[in-house]
């Protein structure tokens, strides 16, 4: 497996060298590089060449090869993400990193599907995020390398442009599913919920958790044609009976509570394509299945990357492992 997780004193002699970035680190290690062609955002957790890790010290790089054709960088603001489609390249892909809980994450999530041209090209990234002992004390930022300036409000995106014969293909890795339960379903788009409607009857949702045993470990999972596209919970505020998720659920769409998942490693390995390991080129995953797995120090199949506050394919999504392939014609 190739070195993924490096020294400042190796990543700061990449960007001199010139090479095109894409970083995951801690806030006080992205802060002391150097200007370059590079993006990054905040997180200490990482699937590594070890397994999964918690460091402040180092830094996961994913570096742009020489197949690259272009790659230009651009930060986006609420008024300007509806864009991100139009803006990305004919053949190629983009890199997106949002700072958790900015308005341009929420915007994002509640409006991706509904973008000029959503899903016409691909797009992956993930949530940036901080020391869980750091919630509520720092935000969430990325970097943009170029003029070195740092942002709690913006998204931060690398288009890249392939050479022709050469193609992107994203995919996720979602080892939840649809239970056999109750359909739910919700009157808004939102983040939260108060009501819902239970097999078409409308119920206090938090009551019906309770009501129920819920576990909130695992996530509401909807069926969108086959893809099985999860909605995480945060937690219940006793005081307005509200239910807060970390990804909004839309209205109309039918949810099920997931099955309950036994071993995560082995469901994680089981899930993993089995062939062309080589040509994924960017991978994350989940800091709620880094938590509720325990999987620090353990392999997840071979697949590096960070432990991200949400992930990006096309949309947001949680719970998931997003990835994407760098494929060639013959």
């Amino acid at each position: 497996m190739k070195p993924v997780l490096f020294a400042l004193a190796d990543v700061t002699k990449m960007i001199l060298q010139g090479k095109k970035l894409i970083l995951a680190g801690d806030e006080t290690i992205l802060q002391q590089l150097p200007s370059g062609h590079w993006i990054g955002g905040t997180i200490p957790y990482f699937m590594g060449e070890q397994g999964g890790v918690l460091t402040r010290e180092h830094i996961y790089v994913t570096e742009l090869s020489s197949w690259a054709k272009r790659s230009v960088i651009q930060t986006y603001t609420t008024d300007s993400i509806s864009s991100i489609f139009a803006d990305a390249p004919v053949n190629g892909f983009s890199m997106i990193i949002i700072p958790a809980t900015s308005a341009v994450h929420l915007s994002f999530a509640l409006n991706a599907p509904r973008y000029d041209g959503f899903a016409t090209r691909p797009l992956i990234g993930w949530i940036s995020g901080v020391h869980l002992g750091d919630l509520g004390k720092i935000s969430a930022k990325v970097f943009l390398g170029e003029n070195s300036k740092v942002f709690e409000d913006r998204a931060v995106v690398m288009h890249v442009e392939l050479p022709e014969r050469t193609y992107a293909e994203i995919n996720i890795l979602n080892i939840f599913e649809q239970g056999s339960g109750d359909t739910i379903t919700f009157p808004t788009d939102s983040f939260s919920a108060t009501d819902a409607f239970i097999n078409g009857k409308k119920e206090d949702f938090a009551k019906y958790i309770v009501a129920k045993g819920l576990d909130t470990h695992l996530p509401l999972v909807a069926n969108y044609s086959g893809a099985m596209i999860n909605t995480s919970f945060q937690n219940i505020d006793d005081a307005t009976k509200t239910v807060n998720f970390y990804a909004p659920v839309f209205k109309g769409v039918e949810y099920r509570h997931a099955k309950a998942v036994g071993d995560y490693v082995s469901s994680f390995t089981s899930h993993m394509p089995s062939h062309n390991l080589d040509s994924i080129f960017f991978s994350c995953n989940c800091i709620l299945n880094y938590l509720y797995s325990e999987l620090e120090g353990k392999q997840t199949g071979g697949i590096t990357g960070p432990i991200t506050f949400g992930e990006v394919a096309y949309q947001l999504l949680n719970q998931t492992m997003a990835y994407i392939s760098l494929h060639q014609l013959v």
